[in-house]
């Protein structure tokens, strides 16, 4: 079982940090008693499932020999009105940026966001998640 710390480190400011011993900052914005000196927590967990996916179509994608040269993933996200107001709907859009055939570029999706990235199955437990997949040439 991994471990992750989370502690308060001032205000509504907190830090998080696993194995790997990295720092994670969070705070909250000014109308709610924080400084707005970092991320929210929601926008960390958004990201945290770009950087998990965004890997996993790497990966993919370089065991295919098509590595792209760049890739962005476009995350919106769509949540409940009530309280805890959850994440209801999370749609991704992979911008991958290479001489990457169409069909790689979406069994790389595909195989990330069904078998491989462990937050985006964690999520799909409770949110609808969808994607497309934009591959243009390189720069």
């Amino acid at each position: 079982m991994g471990q992750t710390i989370v502690e308060r480190v001032g205000g509504m400011a907190f830090r998080g940090y696993g194995a790997s011993g990295h720092d994670v900052v969070m705070d909250a914005s000014r109308d709610v008693g924080g400084e707005d000196s970092a991320a929210r927590p929601v926008e960390v967990l958004l990201c945290a499932l770009g950087g998990c996916t965004g890997m996993d179509v790497v990966s993919v994608l370089r065991k295919m020999k098509t590595e792209p040269t760049g890739l962005r993933i476009e995350i919106e996200d769509e949540r409940a009105p009530e309280y805890p107001k959850v994440i209801t709907e999370i749609h991704l859009t992979y911008v991958i940026e290479g001489d990457v055939p169409e069909k790689n570029a979406a069994k790389a999706v595909d195989l990330s966001l069904t078998k491989y990235c462990p937050i985006a199955s964690t999520l799909a437990g409770v949110a609808r998640i969808t994607s497309e997949v934009q591959v243009v040439p390189p720069r």
